[in-house]
């Protein structure tokens, strides 16, 4: 199930923009299409998918922990 927020273009200012904390992150194509889910600390992990180049796009919902991002993680990608 997608995030309920609107996709920002990843680039390098949007990672720079980035909160530096825990989050549920989901990744797009140019058409807006999902193309993966992760958890982690978001500046670190939107450096990652911005060197891969396999998205496009990007929204995030912020977590208090980890532990709390990964239950997020669960909850968009068991339902």
């Amino acid at each position: 199930m997608s995030l309920a927020k609107p996709w920002r273009d990843l680039d390098r200012s949007t990672v720079g923009s980035a909160p530096d904390r825990y989050a549920l992150y989901e990744l797009g194509d140019a058409d807006g299409d999902t193309v993966g889910f992760g958890a982690g600390v978001l500046r670190d992990e939107l450096k990652e998918a911005l060197a891969y180049g396999d998205a496009a796009k990007v929204r995030w919902e912020l977590a208090d922990s980890l532990d709390h991002a990964e239950r997020l993680l669960a909850e968009h990608t068991d339902g």
